[in-house]
């Protein structure tokens, strides 16, 4: 599996290409790439991130997390916005992947709602609503619709810390393209170090402070019982990947068929 060059101004950049698939083949490097927030992104300053050549950007991120910390665009490359969580936050949830600097911050709350285990369990169920919502159907359906097109070059797609949103579309993309189920689960889990690592000063400060290191590691952290809630809800909704992107996506077949030859090697 390939990893990018650490890019100095891009949180948990990764590009998908290496990646193993069926039949031998893998998916093409440089065409479609995953990471955190760009709010920081300085092309001048960023070799790894100018050579990439990055013609769009997929931003999953919410209203509030865009405004708070928007994105930095290089010159020329089209931004598109699906916000996962809209439905979420719309029906009065607020799911903890859009709170981590709060509840990293205060020790207290995060045991009252996030202690005795209760932090997997919320986490399972965002992931449930990653496949359940019309929301985050559209942002998702967006994902495969740009890779489908040849005109959208060079794509990253990112949320806030890149592991949670951005995780389940790199999950979709890669089982479509014929990975494995270890493949998936080994490119999902394979940002933690660099999730950990970002976020180290915060865990840091909030352990010290009195905080339960298991919440902090719940929230931080990606693992496999969350991606499994996911997988476990296209199971239980469509029966198969394949139908969920026809039926619950509304991608049609052909789009499917064009990602296919364009992104695998």
């Amino acid at each position: 599996m390939t990893t990018t060059t650490p890019s100095t101004t891009v949180a948990n950049l990764r590009d998908l290409g290496g990646t193993p698939l069926s039949g031998g083949r893998t998916v093409r490097p440089g065409l479609v790439l995953r990471s955190g927030q760009l709010d920081r992104l300085d092309v001048d300053a960023d070799p790894v991130v100018a050579a990439l050549g990055l013609r769009t950007v997929i931003d999953f991120r919410t209203d509030a997390e865009r405004a708070g910390h928007p994105d930095r665009i290089p010159q020329g490359v089209r931004l598109l916005v699906g916000d996962v969580l809209a439905d979420q936050l719309s029906s009065g949830k607020i799911p903890a992947a859009t709170q981590l600097k709060d509840l990293l911050s205060d020790p207290a709350r995060a045991e009252e709602h996030l202690g005795g285990g209760k932090v997997k369990a919320l986490f399972a169920d965002t992931y449930r609503s990653f496949v359940s919502t019309a929301s985050a159907q559209a942002a998702y359906r967006t994902l495969l619709t740009e890779l489908a097109d040849p005109q959208a070059g060079p794509l990253l797609f990112h949320c806030t810390a890149g592991k949670d949103r951005t995780g389940w579309g790199a999950t979709i993309l890669l089982s479509l393209l014929g990975a494995d189920d270890e493949t998936l689960m080994a490119e999902y889990l394979s940002v933690n170090p660099a999730v950990k690592q970002a976020f180290a000063p915060m865990i840091e400060g909030f352990t010290v402070a009195g905080g339960n290191p298991d919440i902090a590691l719940g929230l931080i952290g990606v693992f496999p019982e969350y991606l499994q809630a996911a997988l476990e809800e296209v199971g239980t909704r469509y029966g198969s990947m394949e139908k969920y992107v026809r039926e619950g996506l509304g991608v049609p077949d052909e789009a499917v068929e064009a990602l296919r030859a364009r992104l695998t090697a």
